[in-house]
Formats: structure tokens, C-alpha cells, sequence
């Protein structure tokens, strides 16, 4: 516990307020060498508090003094080993022994603040700990537990004491009170003996309390406050942990929230407090950035203003150095309230110290370094001044006095002329104030209303008001802070009007708006972020309006750093889904995780940071790692009721675009999924099931989990239609019939499209032979003629199935995306190539004499044309586009998307490419099998 380093090492020493009573303490105690005299002098001649204690301890302080720590450690060993009923005078001569060391060795200069506040909080913890155990023993012996015995009372019978505040975070102060909260593990006791349990339990807190706080003639331990707890009017002295966990979710503060940020179980159980306080993470770490949080912290700081009378100008004779102005207050609220907004994502910010958390910002990029730095400064500064103010008289004050005698005994105390000393808290009590006052909301209200620019419909503004997202005060309040410069900005788009409208229907989508009209005022460079989506993509700021807290990502620190790569992205959903126990709390973790990514691709496409080929294999690498995180969930899950899967389980093959690695922002998942039963006929689980229908509804507990509509919305459309047998075949195929049936009943064009397939989860050894297997039917002799005219014949049903819905359709029709992927697929399979992309499959083409190399070439180009086309169409309005709804804004980025100058550009572009590409596909089909097709028309 703690560091065995011998002797003290002086570094500065007090000074005797009152020389000659400094003296008489100096001489009662033996053994002193020079600095440890002056020491002893300097702390008794200015404080009467510490002259008495070293009048009490003057046999014991001067040998402690020469291994400091090792005396505070047998002063601990001694308090464990007290019999309960010594336990008042005990602790009393031990909190004496720990005030009087501590003291000194902070004058001295000898132990940093930390180590000073750790030594106070540690026997603060132990106090508390001999104490309840002391009751809880007495309880059991007297039967007032039922059911727990003499072995339960090293876990206090499953009480644990949560020390909040300054004590959870080892800062405890020379004459703190100790914040508890004392709840009990119910789950120890019988249902039928709960109410008996509960009555010994506050009955056991209670005595704990008197124990520690009553004043006897030897003095008290440590006064406690239990008023943190829930409702404290109302409840008893130790509660339930399933109460207070009912209470923190339903009516649980912001302040509350605040308060366990430090809270930890100091006492008692600890094991079950830990449990506790981690099914009170979602409460108090919030999932999205909690930028709200500042107003409530202001809220606060207002009120302790205003009830404490701390509100006045900073003057430090009288200042409160813990709620005053540029106070310890302000500093402790500056750095929470940042934890609070960020902690939820990123738990390396969950600590509970002010200075360790101060760092751990700055190192995050919340705060700048150097405001880290000196606000630790003063934090330590303002705490050792706290110290000084308390050991003069052990009163729980945190005011500068307010007389000339008082300011000098303070400034004996540091070793400091009282005049330097005042300069020195009042330079570090205004620079604290400035730089935490302008974090927290301005304490004015809503100023004038701006002024409307221009050429703005002054009716769609009025009818803000009656949006949900405005329906509140505060949600009003805040975002008519915003409303000037959002104005402005919208007023320097190319189309001012046509963005009004477009942010006016972002507003009327907003179920809420105070977190991120919150989020927007602490960051307004994400004003021009919100102006760019809402004046480009209808699709993503229809999604934001549903999704707001995706905003979070953009000020994560990362947002616009490079692609980190599947196998990274995969890791940090498992990393995600790791920290929920629940299945759907992890099905709704990766929809949120999910929705985070697929929103910043689509920022960085919007904003041009990558092309549509890069954006379409982000999309892919996305879901792919989606399936694998979520795939073995789902078997996990499925696996409780009806068993493992039987044989060596299942995998999932992507087909189609996801199989080839490029998917857009609204694509379905063509997936399939296979098995290999290895001759089991049953599982075996609670409720077993023939291996057949076990995979069938294990397929659709798949589905279920990417498909199915959540509180965090869905993941993806699966569809599965490329399956054996298509939509009469079952949704899982074995591994034999799979086989079987692409050896002997697959059409050409199943063949076509496994050309493409991929295996992306689930078993390795299986999916290593689906591979295998694969290559292997690709690798058979076909004849061109027969595999070239069954193309001919599937363009001629997909024309008569289905016509292009406009010249924005780049995907459907003659000469368009599914045309030129299927000559591709088509030269793969004749070629015996085992390569899935587009531009492989031309180039296979081209080496079987079957395809011209110049068309090749023009078939590529066009195809990377039309690919950026319909990735940007898809970002802009979901699955069919309208020319006259997008935009100016969707003009220009569908137009800069593919390369070209305009929209009038880009169409004849288009209409160019369909029909030379629909000409060259009928043209190399025709001349090898010899048949005219309805492709050729090129409309």
C-alpha cells in the first residue's frame, strides 16, 4: 500500500506564527534533528490544531518521523487488529497519529499532495471497513442476518461502501468529511427474509456511522455523509442494490451521473460493488458524446453560486477556494463535465482523479496540453492551501480568513510571506476562472433575434418553433444561441434558398435536439459539415435527422484520418461487442458501431477525400466485418437453447457485388449460407433439432440479426436469392447438396455468379474448401459458344424483366453495370479464372478472342463511370434519383463524383456509354454464337 522509502525528505519548512509556543512543542518531543525540529516548531506555532496533536503523540511522532511511511503502515496494521470494543478509542488515536504525520510530512514538503490525500483516503477506506465489519459480525451474531454465518462477515454479508467525491478518487483533504453510499447485495438473502436483511443492513450503517463521526473525549475519526445516496430524504441508510440501480435508471441526475465518475467500493464487498458500479456504466458513460452535459454542469455551478454566496468578485481574504470563483470547484466541473461528454466512447477518459483526467484529455485532444498543465498546477496549488486552511483549527472549512491573523497563520504554515501568498492565490484563482468560465454556457440568455438574411422564406424559420427537436426550452434555448451564425453560413451557399429548405427538413426529422444542438455550440466548425450534408445529400441528412448522435464520430479525433482496413474495423466491433453481456444490446451496438462508419464514408465521398471505387470497397469491408463480428454471436446465441451447431457448422459466402468487394451506401447483402452436418441428424441442446431445420432457423436468426429494425434502426437488407434452387431452395444448404447441385443441376448463370463468390465467415476449414471447390468448378472445360449464348438469352430476359427507370440508372439496362458484369463474369468462367472484379473478367475476355481489347477498355472505363454514378446517386437520394430533387449541391457532387463539369455534360457522357457499350456487347456476343439479342437496342 504504500512505498517504504525511510526517511523524509525535507524540502521546505513552516514558520512559527507563534515562536515561543512552537518552542515548548519542539521540546516535548526527543529525538529531533534540526529540520525536524524547525519542522515541529513551525506546524505547532501556527496552528493550535497540530500543537495539541503533537502535545498527545509528542512519544510517538519523533520516531515516525524517521520512517514516515513505515510508521503510517503499522498505524493501519494496528487499527486492523482492534477488538470491537476497542474500536472508538482505537480509531480515535490512529486518526490522530495519521492527522499529525500527514500534516507534517506535507509542511515538509516530504510527501507530494498525492501521496498526503492517498494516505488520508486509505485510512479513511480502513475505518469504514473494520467498522461495518465490526456491526455486520454483531448481526450475525445476534441472527439479525438470516442466513449468513460467521464466514460472511469478511464480505460484510455483501455490503459494499462506495466512497464518492474527493475520497473515491484519492483526494481526500485534511478535514474532509467521507462521502458513502452504503448499499447490500440482495441476492445473499432470501426473498421471504429481505425486509429483515435490509433493517439489519441500515442498522449496520448507521452504528458504522456513529462509530467513525461521534465526538468522545479521545476526538472522532471522520464525519460521514450519506447523503449522496438515492433520494436520501426518503430511503434508509443502506439500500439495495437492485433499488438503486432501478433508481439511477429512471431518475438518475446529470450531478449524479458526475459523482460516480469517482465513485469506487472502498469497503465491505468489494467484489459485489465493482459488479454494482459496472451495471451502472451505461448511466453514467453515455453512448453518444454528451454535450448537453455542459449546460446541466453550468446549471450547477449557478446554483452552488448562488446558495453558498460565492458569486462575488475574486477577492481572496473570505474566497472560498473549493466553490469560490477560479475555484478547486471549477476546475473539478471543467474536467467531469468533458469525461461525462466524451467517456462513453472512449473509456480510456473514465478516470477518477482531476489531474489524471486533466492528462488523459489533453492527451485525447480535448483540451490543449499547456490548459492541462496549468490547471493541474493550480489544482495542487489550490488543494495544498485547502490543506493549510484546515490544519489550523481541524475546521471543515475551505475560506480563506478573513483577518489579518488568519492569512498569516496560513501563510506560516506554507513557509511564505503572507503578502506574496495572497498575490500568488489570486493569480492562479483568475486564471482558473478564465480558462474554465468560457467552456460552460454564457450565463446570459437568449440574446436578440439575427437578423434574416436575404432572399430567406421568413415562414419556413417561423415554423421552426413547432419542430419536435424545438418543442423544449432548453432544446429553444440552445439552438437560438446557434440560429445567427447558422444563418450566416447557410447565406454563403452557392444555393442560399434551396439549403434553407434543405436544413429546414433536417429540423422537422429531429425527434430531439438538445444534445446535438449542445454538440453544435461546444464545436461550431461541425456548422460547415452540417451545411455541406443538408445542402448535398438528402440521403444522408435524412439519415442524420434519425441518427444525430453519428455526429460523435466527426469530433472522435479519427473521423478523417486514412481507412483503417477490415481486419482493424473488425477488431473494434469485437471490441465493442465485447463490453455488452446481452445479445440484443450487442445487435444494437453494432447498428450504432455500423451506422458511425457507413455515415463517415459517406462524408469523406461527399467531401471528396476518396473516388467511388474507394468508397464502394469501404462499404464492403464494413459488412463484411459486421458478418464476421456478429456471425459467431448469433451461433453463440442460437446455441443456448438448441445446442452447437451439429457437424463442423456453417458459413456465410458472399455473392454479387458484396462477393467482389465493391457494395454502395443502400446495398443488400447477397449472401448464402452453407454447412457440413458430417453425417449428424440431430443437435443436442435442451431443445434439440434435426440438423436441417437447426441450420434453416440458425440461417434465419442471421437474417434477423442484420435485417431486423432495432432501436439503433437495421443493418442491412439481406437477400439471398442467389442460393441453390434460388427462392423454392432452403435458406441453408449442406455442404453436399451445395456440391451436387453445381456439379450436375446449376444453370450457366449460377456458375456465372459463383465466379464472384467469397467465403467471409464462419468455419475456416470449410470455408478453405468452399474455395477449393469453387476454382475447381470455374476450372472446368465449358464450350464458348454454349456459355456466350446463354448470355445472350439472360440479356434478353432481363431486358423483357426489366427497363432502365431513366438515364440516372446506371446499373439496369443495355450497356449499363449488370450488362458489362456479366461479360465479365462470362470471360472469368470461360477463361478458368478464379479473379472476381470487372476488370478481370474483361481482360479474360479479351485473352479468349472472344472480346476486342479496345472494347475492353471502353467497357472499363464506362463501367468505373457508371459505378461512380450510381455510388453517388445512392448518397444523394437512396434507390432512384430525380434530377429536379437533388440540388444544386447533389448537382455539383454527382457531377464532380464522375469527373465531369455538369449535370448537361455528364447525361450526354452517360447516354454515349450505353449505347457504344450496349453495341459492343451485342456486336463480340453476335459474332461468336451467331445471334442478333434485344440488348443490342443500347436505349
Amino acid at each position: 500500500m504504500f512505498g517504504m522509502s525511510e526517511h523524509l525528505q525535507i524540502t521546505r519548512l513552516p514558520i512559527a506564527y507563534d515562536p515561543d509556543l512552537g518552542a515548548e512543542s519542539r521540546a516535548l518531543v526527543a529525538g529531533l534533528t534540526q529540520d525536524t525540529g524547525q519542522l515541529i516548531a513551525g506546524a505547532a506555532g501556527s496552528s493550535p490544531y497540530l500543537r495539541r496533536l503533537i502535545e498527545q503523540e509528542a512519544p510517538w511522532i519523533g520516531d515516525a518521523l524517521t520512517a514516515p511511511k513505515r510508521a503510517l503502515a503499522a498505524v493501519f496494521d494496528d487499527c486492523r487488529a482492534l477488538a470491537p470494543d476497542q474500536l472508538k478509542p482505537g480509531l480515535r488515536k490512529a486518526k490522530r497519529r495519521v492527522a499529525l504525520l500527514t500534516a507534517l510530512c506535507d509542511l515538509s514538503g516530504g510527501w507530494s499532495l498525492e501521496e498526503v490525500t492517498t494516505a488520508l483516503t486509505n485510512f479513511g477506506a480502513l475505518s469504514a471497513d473494520v467498522a461495518i465489519k465490526a456491526e455486520i459480525a454483531a448481526l450475525i451474531r445476534r441472527k439479525k442476518l438470516p442466513g449468513l454465518t460467521e464466514a460472511d462477515v469478511e464480505t460484510a454479508g455483501g455490503l459494499s461502501i462506495l466512497a464518492m467525491g474527493k475520497m473515491g478518487a484519492y483526494e481526500l483533504n485534511y478535514s474532509s468529511d467521507i462521502d458513502l453510499i452504503c448499499l447490500f447485495d440482495e441476492t445473499r438473502f432470501d426473498p421471504a427474509d429481505f425486509f429483515e436483511a435490509r433493517q439489519g443492513m441500515a442498522r449496520a450503517t448507521r452504528n458504522m456511522c456513529t462509530t467513525l463521526s461521534d465526538r468522545t473525549a479521545d476526538g472522532y475519526v471522520f464525519r460521514t455523509d450519506l447523503r449522496l445516496r438515492p433520494d436520501p430524504s426518503v430511503t434508509p441508510a443502506c439500500l439495495s442494490m437492485e433499488a438503486a440501480e432501478r433508481y439511477y435508471e429512471s431518475l438518475g441526475r446529470t450531478w449524479e451521473r458526475a459523482a460516480y465518475i469517482k465513485a469506487r467500493p472502498c469497503a465491505g464487498d468489494l467484489a459485489a460493488g465493482e459488479a454494482f458500479l459496472k451495471t451502472l456504466r451505461p448511466f453514467v458513460w453515455r453512448r453518444h458524446l454528451d454535450f448537453a452535459a455542459i449546460q446541466d454542469a453550468h446549471d450547477m455551478r449557478l446554483r452552488i453560486r448562488e446558495n453558498k454566496g460565492t458569486g462575488g468578485p475574486i477577492t481572496v481574504p473570505g474566497h472560498d477556494m473549493k466553490l469560490g470563483r477560479g475555484g478547486i470547484r471549477e476546475i473539478e466541473f471543467f474536467t467531469q463535465t468533458r469525461q461525462l461528454i466524451a467517456g462513453g466512447r472512449d473509456e480510456g477518459l473514465r478516470l477518477r482523479g482531476t489531474v489524471e483526467g486533466l492528462a488523459a484529455l489533453a492527451e485525447k485532444d480535448w483540451i490543449p496540453p499547456e490548459v492541462a498543465t496549468r490547471l493541474s498546477a493550480h489544482y495542487r496549488s489550490h488543494r495544498e492551501v485547502e490543506h493549510r486552511i484546515q490544519m489550523v483549527h481541524d475546521a471543515q472549512t475551505h475560506q480563506m480568513p478573513n483577518s489579518a491573523e488568519g492569512i498569516a497563520r496560513v501563510a506560516c504554515l506554507m513557509g511564505e510571506d503572507p503578502a506574496e501568498v495572497q498575490a500568488q492565490i489570486h493569480h492562479r484563482l483568475v486564471e482558473v476562472h478564465e480558462l474554465t468560465e468560457d467552456f460552460f454556457a454564457p450565463d446570459a440568455g437568449v440574446g436578440p433575434q439575427p437578423v434574416i438574411p436575404d432572399g430567406f422564406d421568413e415562414n419556413v424559420i417561423a415554423r421552426w418553433r413547432s419542430y419536435p427537436a424545438l418543442r423544449s426550452e432548453r432544446g429553444a434555448q440552445i439552438f437560438d444561441r446557434l440560429k445567427p451564425e447558422l444563418l450566416n453560413r447557410l447565406a454563403r451557399t452557392a444555393k442560399p434558398a434551396e439549403s434553407l429548405l434543405a436544413l429546414d427538413g433536417f429540423l422537422a426529422g429531429l425527434p430531439a435536439g438538445v444534445q446535438l444542438f449542445s454538440l453544435f455550440e461546444a464545436n461550431p466548425h461541425l456548422l460547415d459539415l452540417l451545411v455541406d450534408i443538408v445542402g448535398t445529400s438528402h440521403e444522408l441528412a435524412g439519415f442524420l435527422s434519425r441518427n444525430s448522435g453519428v455526429f460523435d464520430a466527426v469530433i472522435g479525433g479519427s473521423f478523417f484520418e486514412d481507412w483503417p482496413g477490415g481486419a482493424v474495423l473488425r477488431q473494434e466491433l469485437e471490441a465493442v461487442l465485447a463490453l455488452e453481456a446481452d445479445y440484443e444490446t450487442q445487435l444494437d451496438a453494432a447498428r450504432r458501431w455500423c451506422k458511425e462508419w457507413h455515415f463517415r464514408i459517406g462524408v469523406h465521398h461527399l467531401r471528396g477525400l476518396l473516388d467511388a471505387k474507394a468508397a464502394g470497397t469501404q462499404y464492403s469491408e464494413l459488412a463484411e466485418a459486421v458478418i464476421q463480428a456478429l456471425f459467431p454471436r448469433v451461433v453463440r446465441q442460437f446455441s443456448i437453447k438448441h445446442g452447437p451447431p451439429p457437424g463442423s457448422g456453417p458459413i456465410v459466402i458472399a455473392m454479387g457485388s458484396l462477393g467482389a468487394g465493391q457494395i454502395n451506401a443502400r446495398s443488400d447483402l447477397d449472401i448464402i449460407v452453407v454447412y457440413d452436418p458430417k453425417d449428424v441428424e440431430m443437435s443436442q441442446g435442451r431443445k434439440a433439432l434435426a440438423t436441417r431445420a437447426y441450420y434453416a432457423r440458425l440461417t434465419q436468426a442471421l437474417i434477423t440479426a442484420l435485417s431486423a429494425p432495432m432501436s439503433q434502426g437495421r443493418l442491412y437488407e439481406v437477400d439471398m436469392r442467389l442460393r441453390p434452387s434460388g427462392n423454392k431452395g432452403p435458406v441453408a444448404t449442406s455442404w453436399s447438396a451445395f456440391t451436387h447441385y453445381q456439379e450436375n443441376e446449376a444453370w450457366v448463370w449460377e456458375h456465372l455468379a459463383l465466379t464472384r463468390a467469397r467465403g467471409v465467415a464462419g468455419e475456416p476449414q470449410l470455408m478453405q474448401d468452399f474455395e477449393s471447390f469453387r476454382r475447381s468448378v470455374i476450372a472446368r472445360q465449358r464450350s464458348q459458344d454454349t456459355v456466350l449464348a446463354e448470355v445472350v438469352h439472360m440479356r434478353d430476359r432481363l431486358a423483357a424483366a426489366k427497363s432502365p427507370s431513366g438515364v440516372w440508372d446506371a446499373k439496369t439496362g443495355a450497356g449499363r453495370m449488370m450488362d458489362i458484369e456479366l461479360v465479365a463474369q462470362a470471360g472469368a468462367l470461360l477463361a478458368q479464372s478464379p479473379y472476381r472484379d470487372v476488370a478481370g473478367g474483361l481482360e479474360q475476355a479479351v485473352a479468349g478472342g472472344w472480346l476486342d481489347a479496345a472494347d475492353a477498355l471502353v467497357l472499363q472505363q464506362a463501367y468505373a463511370l457508371y459505378w461512380s454514378v450510381q455510388t453517388a446517386a445512392r448518397l444523394l437520394s437512396g434507390d432512384v434519383l430525380d434530377q429536379n430533387a437533388i440540388g444544386e449541391g447533389g448537382a455539383l457532387f454527382l457531377s464532380r463524383s464522375a469527373g465531369y463539369d455538369g449535370l448537361d455534360h455528364l447525361e450526354q457522357a452517360l447516354q454515349e456509354a450505353y449505347k457504344t457499350c450496349a453495341a459492343i456487347i451485342s456486336r463480340s456476343l453476335q459474332k461468336e454464337t451467331g445471334h442478333a439479342d434485344a440488348g443490342g437496342t443500347g436505349s
